[in-house]
């Protein structure tokens, strides 16, 4: 059993993910690469809790971490995918991703492990336009699933042919499998990938001239990103939907407010910079005016107070 207990902690916090209980899932992880170092297994489940850590942090934005954490976790002789492609695609390196987990797809044979990837190879597929690879993808899913008995497959299924459904432009069919992917979501307590299918039934709503219904639905997957700490997610359902935040903006600027964004998002002052076109120094300028502002300390408690105040929902000039 001693041998067992680094991957017994790795499924634990696998658990805990799916839960969105984040901060105790990387507690759980740094509990285990500080204690359970002994024994084959365990050294191999810490190749795995590299990833697991590197997958959190994806989660909540935190992307350099995360790039960290991917590194290590192939250092081990842990395959980083689809978790690295994931990140390359909240990156905005949409080429990058596609090019990952076609690769990855391509040279895994065992239906477990392709059970696995893809998921996240539809929903790369579906953003760099590649149909009818998400088609492809999704019947295989659907086979897989009607082969094994499993709750979380079938819900998996049903999410990507969904949104492949959404994505070709039949919002009837794609709301149907979305509605069944939710609540078998819902059931398994994985609040996550709940709420993102509630975002993609919003968006069947709206295509469908329900926009009542849209919001509604937008409104309780904005709720699960902003508790769990979603900094990507919320992100993208804000641009997405065009969401508006409250009027109270705690005294930050329109320029302040675009910083903390882009920060919450997980980017660096460099890409910050970047995308702003303005120089580091000023990003780290309004980032102490930020936190002077909101009485915090570091980019972490920022983004968390952004998420708990709906500052990142708030648009306007000044």
């Amino acid at each position: 059993m001693v041998a067992h207990n680094g991957q017994c902690l790795v499924h634990r916090a696998e658990m805990m993910t799916l839960e969105g209980r984040w901060p105790d899932a990387l507690d759980e992880l740094h509990r285990l690469e500080g204690r359970y170092t002994d024994g084959v297994l365990n050294k191999l489940a810490l190749g795995d809790a590299a990833y697991q850590r590197a997958e959190v942090q994806r989660l909540r934005g935190e992307f350099e971490q995360a790039e960290a954490a991917f590194r290590e976790a192939s250092e081990r002789g842990r395959q980083p995918q689809p978790g690295l492609a994931l990140l390359r695609l909240a990156q905005g390196r949409h080429d990058d991703a596609a090019g990952a987990i076609r690769r990855a797809v391509a040279e895994t044979t065992r239906w477990p492990d392709r059970a696995v990837l893809l998921p996240s190879y539809v929903r790369i597929m579906i953003r760099v336009k590649d149909t009818d690879a998400a088609r492809s993808a999704c019947r295989e899913l659907q086979e897989i699933a009607a082969r094994h008995d499993s709750e979380s497959l079938q819900a998996n299924a049903w999410h990507a042919t969904g949104a492949t459904a959404l994505a070709v432009g039949d919002p009837e069919a794609a709301l149907l499998a979305l509605r069944q992917a939710w609540q078998a979501l819902e059931e398994l307590g994985a609040i996550h990938e709940a709420a993102l299918a509630r975002v993609q039934i919003g968006l069947c709503c709206r295509a469908m001239g329900d926009e009542d219904s849209a919001i509604l639905e937008w409104a309780a997957a904005r709720h699960v990103f902003a508790e769990i700490g979603a900094a990507p997610d919320l992100a993208e359902l804000v641009d997405q939907a065009g969401l508006t935040g409250p009027v109270e903006r705690h005294g930050l600027t329109s320029r302040e407010l675009e910083v903390m964004r882009l920060v919450a998002a997980g980017l660096s002052n460099r890409d910050v910079a970047s995308q702003l076109f303005i120089s580091e120094h000023t990003v780290a300028r309004h980032l102490q005016n930020i936190f002077s502002k909101l009485d915090v300390s570091s980019r972490t408690e920022a983004s968390a107070f952004a998420h708990e105040h709906g500052l990142l929902g708030v648009r306007g000039q000044d």
